[in-house]
């Protein structure tokens, strides 16, 4: 099947066509008729499968069917990070190259007279975060009594980071009548709580079952002190031959770390996280795309909406401590169907957050040892099951003073960022405070 025969324009379906791109995904091919047909739509897939041009493509043929009267926005378009909204504001532009159609992107981090200058021109698509977007809206530079589309990109992340109270705000500014398409990585209860209230009979669609890792990525364990951590990437880096390899750490100062390391090592490297400006993220990447930095090493939340072709390999140095970021992590890699690779150097002291990683994507993943690395601790080569709450008090030995012994098991707990770092991780159940992004 071919784009034009969902209904596309030929201006449209040419720009695909200069992108590569002639067959839909499987999210396009049902989310790009949902939007044309002017319903409201929710919509999961993991990373990489295209779901960016899945709402951008329907959504600029919407907009190139009536001219822009007044100086708009028309089109809004929520995402929870920088890099994300630089990524998807790229793809607006490239799209939209034989139609008619303005757009612009904002978010913190840079300077906000040149942003409150780009709107006063007038424009079709604004591609923004949520803390920038009120910024701007409270020193008058942007109304949006002219929206016709909402697009929230990657709402969970969305709610992760604490910007629930700052989309609900955005929500009563703009007018009643309006098409809303919610794209998520997966449909959480969160998620579908914050539909309930804002998309109206809407259009699901759901390409890869819940929670679940892309059949096209490789998946391995290495076992390993965390003293060796260092070392045995270093030497995987080297005998491998990886010339760009995207590395996670759970901090944004083991990120920092992990990268004097590697440098000292004679491993060119660089981190991306909250505490960088954004010209220095953005510097980072650049070097890394073009194979002059080796490895990029970035915490989860900078790591959002990184689009990175053909990137080979991904590596947990830490396993994150929420089961579901492990399958946004490696969601990297094996991206348009490409064929990836995803190692976990993990230690001992992570065989609960192995175990409930292994819980999640239903599988056990293949350990590796290596010579020189073996760890002095093995680590469990079955995960357990989840034990019943209601007959937990009965298995689990009690202390004197009524308390159960042993740590506590890993869980979601609520991240702290810096306040206008964009790192913070709102799991508690409670929003975060709102993160600048």
């Amino acid at each position: 099947m071919s784009f034009s025969s969902l209904g596309l324009s030929e201006q449209l379906v040419r720009a695909t066509s200069d992108q590569g791109y002639d067959t839909p995904s499987p999210i396009q091919l049902q989310a790009i008729p949902a939007v044309l047909s002017g319903k409201d739509v929710m919509a999961a897939a993991q990373t990489g499968t295209g779901k960016t041009a899945g709402f951008t493509l329907p959504l600029l043929q919407r907009l190139s069917e009536k001219p822009r009267a007044g100086k708009g926005p028309r089109a809004l378009i929520l995402t929870p990070t920088r890099e994300l909204a630089a990524q998807v504001h790229d793809s607006v532009n490239l799209y939209s190259r034989y139609v008619p159609t303005k757009a612009a992107v904002v978010f913190g981090g840079v300077k906000i007279n040149p942003q409150m200058m780009k709107l006063r021109k007038g424009l079709d698509v604004l591609v923004a975060t949520p803390g920038r977007l009120m910024d701007l809206y409270q020193q008058n530079a942007v109304r949006f009594n002219e929206v016709e589309i909402l697009v929230l990109d990657e709402a969970d992340r969305m709610l992760d980071m604490g910007f629930i109270r700052d989309i609900r705000k955005i929500l009563a500014l703009l007018p009643a009548k309006r098409q809303n398409l919610l794209f998520s990585a997966t449909f959480s209860n969160e998620i579908r709580g914050l539909a309930q209230g804002l998309l109206d009979n809407p259009v699901q669609v759901e390409v890869a079952a819940r929670n679940t890792s892309a059949e096209t990525i490789k998946q391995s364990v290495y076992p390993v002190d965390q003293s060796q951590k260092t070392a045995l990437l270093s030497k995987l880096v080297r005998d491998n031959s990886w010339d760009q390899v995207l590395v996670f750490t759970r901090t944004k100062h083991g990120a920092n770390r992990l990268t004097q390391k590697l440098e000292r090592d004679g491993i060119t490297a660089a981190a991306i996280h909250g505490n960088k400006s954004q010209g220095a993220r953005t510097r980072a990447l650049a070097d890394f795309k073009a194979g002059e930095v080796r490895v990029l090493v970035a915490t989860d939340i900078a790591a959002r909406g990184l689009d990175i072709k053909q990137l080979p390999q991904v590596v947990n140095f830490e396993l994150p401590n929420v089961p579901e970021d492990y399958v946004h992590r490696i969601g990297r890699t094996g991206r348009a169907g490409e064929k990836g690779h995803a190692l976990s150097l993990v230690s001992a002291d992570e065989g609960k957050l192995l175990a409930g990683i292994e819980r999640l994507i239903k599988k056990q993943l293949p350990r590796k040892e290596i010579e020189g690395f073996e760890p002095k601790n093995n680590l469990p080569l079955k995960p357990k099951a989840k034990a019943d709450p209601s007959k937990a008090r009965n298995r689990r030995p009690q202390g004197g003073n009524g308390k159960s012994f042993g740590p506590k098991p890993a869980g979601r707990s609520g991240g702290r960022g810096r306040q206008g770092q964009g790192e913070g991780q709102g799991r508690s159940g409670r929003p975060a405070q709102r993160r600048s992004a």
